[in-house]
């Protein structure tokens, strides 16, 4: 399984994200929910999330210098970031990403 969300904005800060999961196991699939929401919510209209299934193309963990899934690849803007774990720690996954946390509007 590989899929891709393509979110377009004019915009510099454009994220580009790629997410190793091994198949559908109760813990890839809370990463690939949590990596949705958090794009969704976080950076609206400008991200790329590629979702890399290693069961199904295990040349690439290799290629990619993956030793743990699931695995969050912020591979634009640089400098590159890695963050494994099923990110549902969204303070945590936010400052590895170099996002700042999203303010209340009440």
């Amino acid at each position: 399984m590989t899929s891709r969300r393509r979110h377009r904005t004019t915009g510099p800060e454009r994220y580009v994200l790629r997410l190793f999961v091994t198949g559908m196991s109760p813990r890839s699939s809370r990463a690939i929910a949590n990596a949705r929401s958090l794009c969704e919510q976080h950076l609206p209209g400008g991200y790329d999330l590629d979702i890399v299934d290693l069961y199904q193309d295990p040349a690439r963990a290799r290629s990619e210098e993956i030793i743990a899934a699931p695995t969050l690849v912020r591979r634009r803007p640089l400098p590159l970031r890695r963050l494994v774990g099923d990110l549902s720690d969204t303070p945590r996954v936010l400052r590895s990403l170099g996002l700042p946390p999203r303010r209340s509007t009440a």
